[in-house]
């Protein structure tokens, strides 16, 4: 009995980990729809230097998947 405490504590707190990242991440991708700046600075974070046609293409993209997929 003193091994299935721990062990159920770890599992509710990887479930409740990831759900809490999806949650964060959603919202900072949603955030970056609407900023260019964080988008590019993301973008040069992973070394990448995306002109205003670029930048254009990876905004269209992200709202284009905005309506894709939801999970529940």
């Amino acid at each position: 009995m003193s091994y299935v405490i721990p062990i159920v504590t770890l599992i509710v707190g990887l479930i409740l980990g990831f759900i809490i990242g999806v949650f964060y991440l959603r919202r900072q991708l949603t955030k970056m729809q609407s900023d260019p700046q964080m988008l590019q600075k993301m973008a040069k974070q992973m070394g990448y230097n995306l002109n205003n046609k670029q930048m254009q293409q990876a905004q269209q993209m992200m709202k284009g998947q905005k309506g894709g997929r939801k999970f529940k």
